[in-house]
């Protein structure tokens, strides 16, 4: 699904953007296709307001306004211990939170909200109403619970759950957000945008003072030096999507997995992922013509996916599921049955 390393003096470009990457060096290439690239995945400050914390492969961002502080998505629920170790560190206090706003539901975006809602009982928690509804299912919350402990295993970050109170139950509940809400924190305030296609619930903050986006996985994922892009529960709606996001006056890209993005890439990042949408859409659609099988088809795409990309955080077996889903999708729109 995504274009395999370059080699030559490409591989060697390749291997030294990843080096900067890793430490919070901008890459400006030399040659006439390179361009400058500003991928950050250490946690730190991103600029003014905004603080990103977690890991690489899942993060959380604050936004810290003058009447208080807001958590914007929920990462994993093992992060907790650094996202806590991080607030020390970086001198931010914990005790202007209030707020917390989800962008979707799946467990990889609200992992840390049931232990902050539980540690500040008065912090507000945000959601579409679609998530509300997922978050308040026996099953989804299973599910949350056992993918959440699948890959904290893959990462070897179980220790967590034996420190902290990290799992779901029925007792996190909050406020509603729609299109065109605002949350205001004081001197600026975050506007809600309804993206659905990644999930029926998945929504994008957006903040006009500071051309700020937070999208979540409703636009693209900057793993590596590619883009993923994940329309898990429908393709289409998560193509029109972007095609919204891309309206945008973007300076700061703050994704959910692999940090943030800055400069000239921020800009443009958006554009961008629509091509590679469209790209991978035209994949799905051969790989399934050709095996005319939805299991099959996702099978041959998530294999195809772990050969070039093996240190992704999700384990293949949930990656299936997503593949099945958007193959799925893909299938219904070529089949006629959409």
């Amino acid at each position: 699904m995504c274009p395999l390393p370059p080699s030559g003096r490409a591989a060697s470009l390749y291997k030294l953007r990843k080096v900067l990457y890793k430490y919070k060096v901008p890459f400006e290439g030399n040659a006439k296709n390179d361009e400058v690239i500003m991928r950050i995945r250490r946690p730190g400050r991103v600029g003014d307001h905004i603080w990103f914390l977690g890991r690489e492969e899942s993060g959380v961002y604050l936004l810290e306004g003058r009447d208080g502080t807001m958590v914007v998505s929920g990462g994993m629920s093992y992060i907790v211990p650094e996202v806590l170790q991080q607030l020390d560190e970086f001198g931010i206090d914990e005790e202007r939170i209030s707020k917390i706003l989800i962008l979707h539901s799946h467990f990889d975006h609200v992992g840390i909200v049931p232990f902050f809602k539980r540690r500040f009982p008065r912090v507000e928690v945000y959601a579409s109403a679609r998530a509300w509804e997922v978050l308040r299912m026996e099953k989804a919350i299973a599910t949350i619970n056992e993918f959440s402990r699948n890959v904290a295993k893959r990462m070897e970050e179980e220790e967590a759950y034996f420190i902290y109170d990290l799992e779901w139950r029925g007792d996190v509940a909050g406020s509603t957000v729609r299109e065109g809400d605002q949350l205001d924190l004081g001197d600026f305030r975050v506007s809600i945008l309804e993206i659905p296609g990644h999930s029926s619930c998945c929504i994008a903050a957006y903040v006009p003072q500071l051309k700020a986006l937070f999208p979540t996985d409703g636009g693209g994922i900057p793993f590596d030096e590619t883009i993923v892009t994940s329309g898990n529960s429908n393709y289409t709606k998560f193509q029109e999507g972007l095609e919204r996001l891309k309206e945008l006056e973007i300076e700061i890209y703050c994704a959910d997995h692999y940090g943030y993005i800055t400069g000239e890439e921020a800009k443009t990042f958006i554009p961008k992922t629509i091509e590679m949408a469209r790209r991978n859409r035209t994949l799905m659609e051969e790989v399934y013509r050709s095996v005319r099988d939805v299991d099959l088809a996702a099978k041959k795409l998530v294999s195809s996916f772990y050969d070039q990309n093996p240190s992704y955080f999700l384990s293949p077996e949930i990656f299936l599921d997503v593949y099945r889903q958007m193959v799925r999708h893909i299938a219904s729109v070529l089949d006629g049955k959409a």
